[in-house]
């Protein structure tokens, strides 16, 4: 199917099962891999267990410890680690696959595991995502039925819904995927044991938005910008808020607007950079000096970008503009678009920019949003 096919007929419309999307695919994690980054501090991770004679489900955070696994039950359990595109590259490969959406949409690749009968119950997403199967057999039922009653269970730690009706009922195997749009009743369970891959979108509320717009809106407002009222007339009742003045305070308001489109734009290519950023990129150690970052990328080095480090770039009225992990700097359209679109930048690449991008990407390199690949493995 052409994406341009999927976008007008799918996308936020309705849900799509998609049998052999990854023909021949070969889960590139196994199951213990992901028990054992369910071990690290630094990772999210939750493990839910379902007791079937209470219908009860449990619900546990990480970091876990190792020697937990070898003794929970043969069934009725989840694994589930967040953001696994960030910790193994394998994983992340799968990702260009999606590259006919925004890449600054995409949220995480989630990866659970599920012993046979493992779920994490009948529940709604607020956001588009494709589950991807991995490894074994889970059976998926939705309903994509109008309307889908969406009322939570009162006794349940997770948001599960109360009532489930599937309209369809379908089991994935190895290579297939189901997309579903934001607010489609579903649910998981695993035939046998099983590896799921969720590739989730960013889907700020407009709660979100608003929230952080205003605060940015704040920050940078004029002081001597403030409720006017040179058109005062003596009042009929002065206790009344009357309509003359509730005009003047949207006045008041609006004068706070964004109205230059780059503001906005600025305003939300910091925002969405660090939406939902589960790590935080750090400054490495003692970094290299420019000339030997230069005089390594000439002779095979390379420049991978960190893995928690988001970039995104805008069109502006003068230039363009790169966006990093919230942090703007202005650039000619053409090296924003290439630093923002390479997860890696080897000696070509990086000569290839300008001055001026070159700057940007030395600058990047100190921040820790790279790391320095020689050509020998190391890393600096």
């Amino acid at each position: 199917m052409p994406a341009e096919t999927f976008l007008r007929d799918y996308w936020q419309k309705r849900p799509l099962l998609i049998r052999n999307a990854f023909p021949g695919l070969v889960s590139p994690l196994e199951p213990e891999d992901l028990a054992g980054l369910a071990c690290e501090e630094a990772a999210l991770s939750r493990l839910i267990q379902h007791d079937r004679a209470s219908d009860v489900y449990s619900l546990r955070h990480g970091p876990f410890d190792e020697a937990e696994f070898p003794g929970l039950p043969q069934q009725d359990w989840t694994l589930l680690v967040q953001d696994v595109d960030k910790w193994d590259a394998d994983v992340a490969a799968l990702l260009p696959a999606f590259d006919f959406l925004p890449r600054w949409r995409v949220d995480d690749i989630m990866v659970s595991f599920a012993a046979p009968g493992g779920s994490v119950g009948a529940h709604v997403d607020q956001y588009d995502v494709f589950l991807l199967q991995a490894q074994g057999h889970r059976r998926w039922q939705i309903d994509a039925r109008p309307n889908p009653p969406q009322d939570f269970r009162p006794d349940a730690e997770l948001k599960l819904l109360r009532e489930f009706s599937p309209s369809h009922d379908w089991v994935l195997g190895p290579g297939d995927m189901l997309y579903l749009p934001p607010g489609v009743p579903h649910h998981g369970v695993a035939e046998n044991a099983c590896l799921t891959f969720s590739v989730g979108m960013r889907a700020p509320s407009a709660a979100e938005l608003m929230g952080d717009y205003i605060d940015t809106l704040a920050a940078e407002a004029d002081e001597s910008l403030r409720y006017r009222d040179p058109d005062l007339s003596p009042p009929a009742d002065p206790a009344e808020i009357d309509a003359a003045a509730m005009t003047r305070v949207v006045e008041a308001l609006n004068a706070l607007r964004m109205n230059d489109p780059d503001r906005l734009g600025d305003w939300f290519g910091r925002f969405i950079t660090v939406y939902r950023a589960a790590g935080e990129v750090q400054p490495g150690g003692d970094a290299r000096s420019r000339i030997e970052i230069e005089w390594d990328l000439q002779h095979g080095a390379q420049l991978l970008r960190h893995p928690w480090s988001r970039m995104a770039w805008r069109k502006a009225a003068r230039g363009a503009r790169l966006y990093v992990s919230g942090q703007e700097r202005a650039l000619s359209a053409r090296d924003a678009q290439r630093i923002a679109n390479a997860a890696s930048l080897d000696g070509a690449a990086y000569a290839a920019l300008s001055e001026a991008g070159r700057d940007a990407v030395i600058d990047l390199y100190a921040g820790g949003h790279y790391r320095l690949h020689l050509d020998d493995g190391e890393e600096e």
